[in-house]
């Protein structure tokens, strides 16, 4: 039977390690941890695991730590989570399975809890954390594993909560500067640095930077569909809103199956619209028909997407569109179809119209 491996890296990480690993109980055969320079009870809390237990002394490359914590794993099969991650669903048969099937890279669904202007939000990504001994990582930060293997998707749902009300771009800006200076024309380390931008309300930081992805895109990448959705965003956040026609234009057929595409293009119609009402009033069809082609969607597997942007951010959208072109009724109706998925900012809109 194949030998299944925890492999982490972990620094301070008191406060959520145990529900990681208590997640992990059962399913995995040996836990290794290599640690950076823990100065709370991490250690001591793993150790209780029956972790083996490495020091590591930070070179500010997570490629190189994680490639460091999987030699001393001794499994057939490595496992990769954050301390900050957890198994959230039952998936030892999924994992085994893919196990016996050999030969490939798993890749698991992460539900990212994240803050958004109306309050929690969820997105969903898929990443490859479960593969055979001998593969390995590159880069400095957002390493990518290193193999020609096929990756298939698992049945493994993973949360994560490490950026929600948390920053981490103190440590990752500086460290996604250094792969910008190094390939200053690697459109992945702009997209990167620009969500980092984003987080601490940097937007022309943000903008600048999502536009140099843009245009260093090959369009294969996985990370395009989020690339180009990001990069309107970043037009609406700057204020910079130029090139968002030209740009949905020429996504619109690529993406025409993305529900954050049809939600974000939305999004920008009004933004627009406010800029020079004159000028871009013939647009104002768009904007319904942008949320109700996310509904015709529905919520996807088949992308990297925030959660709620086939269904009840869509309805919601909606409503406020009908509310602020005058028919309430509509917007009310639509209101309480996104409140069936207890989306709160669509209760209050309800209580405010139902008791005026």
């Amino acid at each position: 039977m194949n030998k299944l491996s925890l492999v982490m890296i972990v620094k301070n990480e008191e406060a959520v390690i145990k529900r990681c690993l208590d997640s992990v109980k059962g399913m995995v055969d040996e836990i290794v941890i290599v640690d950076t320079g823990s100065t709370d009870q991490t250690i001591e809390i793993a150790r209780a695991y029956g972790a083996s237990i490495h020091h590591y002394t930070w070179n500010h490359h997570f490629g190189d730590a994680r490639n460091y914590a999987l030699q001393h794993s001794t499994g057939d099969w490595n496992l990769v989570l954050d301390a900050d991650e957890y198994i959230a669903n039952d998936c030892t048969k999924a994992i085994r399975e893919l196990m016996e099937r050999g030969n490939c890279i798993g890749r698991v669904k992460r539900i990212d809890k994240f803050k958004d202007k109306e309050g929690v939000a969820y997105a969903q990504c898929y990443i490859s954390r479960l593969f055979p001994a001998g593969v390995r990582y590159e880069g400095r930060i957002h390493e990518q594993v290193v193999s020609d293997l096929p990756r298939v998707r698992l049945g493994v749902e993973v949360g994560h909560d490490g950026y929600y009300e948390a920053s981490r771009s103190d440590r990752n800006i500086p460290l996604l500067q250094m792969e910008i200076d190094a390939q200053q024309n690697n459109p992945y380390y702009h997209y990167q640095i620009a969500k980092e931008y984003n987080g601490i309300e940097n937007f022309e930081q943000a903008h600048f930077h999502l536009k140099k992805a843009y245009n260093g895109l090959t369009k294969k990448e996985m990370y395009y569909s989020n690339t180009v959705v990001d990069y309107l965003y970043a037009m609406i956040s700057s204020k910079q809103l130029d090139e968002g026609l030209a740009v949905i234009q020429s996504e619109a057929a690529r993406l025409h199956d993305f529900p954050d595409f049809h939600f974000v293009s939305g999004q920008y119609y009004l933004e627009l619209i406010l800029s020079d009402t004159a000028k871009y009033v013939h647009l104002l069809p768009r904007i319904e028909q942008s949320y109700l082609k996310c509904l015709e969607l529905g919520e996807t597997d088949r992308y990297d997407s925030v959660i709620g942007t086939g269904s009840f951010s869509a309805l919601h959208n909606l409503g406020v569109y009908h509310e602020v072109t005058g028919n309430t009724q509509q917007a009310v109706a639509y209101y309480r179809e996104a409140a069936s998925y207890g989306y709160a900012p669509s209760e209050r809109r309800i209580a405010a119209l139902t008791n005026m």
